[in-house]
């Protein structure tokens, strides 16, 4: 496995790596958090964001799909369609050095921060492991510690992407620990689980 020289990414990484490790084909079609995306969509989706992450970085190939428009096929594993993507972010990220500016990115604003481009790979990454582990009645991935870390880039970054990347903020409560307080503020209900079979 390859890092990145940035540990919050590297972090977020291994979350959705582990996740998407434990998915059998049985699981694929199986209901997310994410509406009208099953399992088999958000995998697609987040291998494909990080490909656009690298892409915008390296000005190569990004994703052959559209991230936001997943078909729900994949022709192989979760896992063989996943791993080239993190390898290509965590190459590129590997070249961007702690505080340069004009970074660029694949949403608005197109261009920010060294720390804020690697956070939102890395808020990318770790929410959308979230998503698969509920949808798959597994443990959270997303640590009180990696959601604190990742909770500064999203409250720079989740305003213009509302309604598009992420739902309306919804209330977390007062004993909400930090990441159910990241899952509400990004539109996602931290209590979600998948419907009843029946």
């Amino acid at each position: 496995m390859t890092t990145s020289s940035w540990d919050l990414l590297d972090a977020a990484h291994a979350a959705l790596r582990a996740t998407v490790a434990g998915l059998g084909a049985d699981a694929l079609h199986r209901p997310t958090p994410c509406e009208h995306w099953d399992v088999a969509r958000v995998v697609q989706h987040a291998a494909g964001d990080q490909l656009a992450y690298a892409a915008r970085l390296t000005g190569g190939p990004g994703p052959a799909e559209d991230p936001f428009a997943p078909t729900g096929t994949l022709a192989g594993t979760p896992g063989e369609l996943l791993e080239p993507a993190l390898r290509a972010a965590v190459e590129a990220f590997a070249a961007v050095a702690p505080g340069t500016a004009g970074v660029a990115v694949p949403l608005p604003p197109f261009t920010v921060t060294a720390e804020t481009a690697v956070g939102a790979a890395a808020l990318d990454a770790a929410v959308h492991a979230w998503d698969l582990a509920v949808a798959t009645g597994r443990p959270s991935p997303l640590t009180p510690e990696l959601a604190a870390a990742l909770r500064p880039t999203a409250e720079e970054l989740a305003g213009p992407l509302r309604g598009f990347a992420y739902a309306d903020a919804l209330p977390a409560g007062p004993d909400a620990d930090p990441a159910a307080s990241l899952l509400a503020f990004l539109g996602r209900r931290p209590d979600w689980a998948p419907p009843a079979a029946g």
